[in-house]
């Protein structure tokens, strides 16, 4: 099982650790800070012993990355780990600004599903199952966030079973979520967001978010 160090610290941008298989273009590591694509949160981009990683897969509780045709590494050898710090921040702000979207509308919409969700590193977005559009509300929406958001609010992230590798996000006195993505230490971090809708189809919302000002820190 891959040691996922982006939990114990996703701030972590680079990291000594040691291949643990290779298979053609593929292999595995003993310890990683790479994310990959999980619940509709884009993988990270960056290195393995200066190779640029093409795919980032989750393949049960282990991770197995692409790296081009002739990388050479074998088992058993040292490499460090790199990320592109900016994307995975950025990633970061909009994952935390969907998820609290993602609650305001679950409390002002009784009933509401989601249907889908992206978080990429230029915007974020949540599909919702809605019989009405939810325009008139997105003001409302937007302050409720914005204000939650600049409350600069700790925010805990921790496993419920580690057995399992199933996490959560916390923010105290507001709502535990489940989620294994990467969070932030605080929600001040996120900084100014926009909330906008899209119309993809009869019934259906698609909410997106993006961030309006430059990373706070």
């Amino acid at each position: 099982m891959t040691g996922k160090l982006f939990w114990t610290d996703p701030y972590q941008t680079t990291l000594t650790t040691t291949v643990a298989r290779v298979d053609g273009q593929q292999l595995w590591l003993q310890d990683t800070i790479f994310y990959a694509f999980s619940g509709g949160q884009e993988s990270d981009a960056g290195t393995i012993a200066g190779w640029p990683v093409e795919l980032a897969e989750k393949q049960g509780q282990d991770i197995v990355y692409t790296l081009p045709p002739g990388h050479g590494l074998t088992a058993g050898a040292q490499v460090t780990v790199a990320i592109d710090w900016p994307r995975r921040y950025r990633l970061m702000r909009l994952h935390f600004a969907a998820e609290l979207t993602l609650e305001t509308i679950y409390r002002d919409f009784a009933g509401v599903e989601k249907i889908g969700a992206h978080i990429a590193a230029d915007k974020a977005r949540i599909d919702f199952a809605l019989p009405e559009p939810i325009t008139p509300h997105l003001p409302a929406i937007t302050a409720r966030v914005q204000r939650l958001i600049d409350t600069d609010s700790e925010i805990v992230s921790a496993f419920s079973d580690i057995e399992a590798e199933r996490r959560y996000w916390e923010v105290p006195g507001y709502c535990r979520v489940p989620c294994g993505g990467t969070h932030l230490r605080r929600t001040g971090e996120v900084g100014r967001i926009a909330l906008k809708r899209k119309n993809i189809g009869k019934g259906k919302e698609r909410v997106e978010i993006t961030l309006l000002d430059d990373a706070p820190c």
